[in-house]
């Protein structure tokens, strides 16, 4: 992994995840550059232990670095002057899928609050709800094939880089503000688990 703010940040979110035992979902996790802009991106997704694949219920996040960030960041590095401070664009998706039934989009609202708890200074924002219908193919002779609803709750906001983050290894605020973060994202995810919904069975049971 490369020494630079972004990974030590994608490290203290995992060590967060893996702290409040999350499960990371296989194949889910993305690193990307773009080329054209220089903009920096990671993706990953959490599970709770035990639901089969695909689980009832995952977050899917998402951190971006964008490139004004990395400017900010690169003149602190190489001239000790931080007149911005970079920050790091967070998107967390919370998702409920093998739905057997399209439910109520209120049934999610009520419990999922407008704001996050605090991470670091600043807080992310509960974006919209989304309902998914996946309809089967028509083609599809099988017989075991089903409509299956899926509902995606988004909050996106900005993590604020305190000085002291800059330097590798220089503080613990990383480990515990995304700390606070991995328990906030478990326990959401055992409270939308424990919504009384009909489910599909798993393609993968465990």
């Amino acid at each position: 992994m490369l020494d630079h703010v972004f990974t030590d940040a994608i490290s203290a979110l995992r060590e967060a995840f893996e702290a409040a035992f999350l499960e990371r979902q296989a194949f889910e996790e993305h690193f990307q550059v773009d080329v054209l802009l220089g903009d920096l991106s990671w993706e990953t997704s959490y599970g709770l232990p035990g639901e089969g694949q695909p689980p009832r219920v995952v977050a899917h996040i998402s951190f971006e670095w964008p490139s004004w960030s990395q400017t900010a960041y690169r003149r602190w590095y190489v001239e000790e002057e931080l007149e911005t401070q970079p920050a790091i664009e967070m998107e967390i998706v919370l998702r409920v899928q093998r739905l057997a039934d399209q439910p109520s989009p209120d049934r999610f609202i009520e419990i999922l609050p407008q704001i996050s708890p605090l991470i670091g200074a600043e807080r992310l924002e509960r974006a919209g709800l989304t309902i998914e219908i996946g309809h089967p193919d028509p083609q599809d002779t099988s017989g075991i094939a089903t409509i299956e609803y899926a509902v995606e709750i988004t909050y996106e906001g900005l993590y604020e880089l305190a000085e002291e983050t800059l330097a590798d290894g220089a503080s613990n605020l990383l480990d515990d503000h995304f700390g606070a973060l991995g328990g906030w994202i478990a326990s959401t995810l055992v409270r939308l688990g424990d919504l009384k919904l009909e489910y599909l069975p798993a393609d993968d049971p465990q």
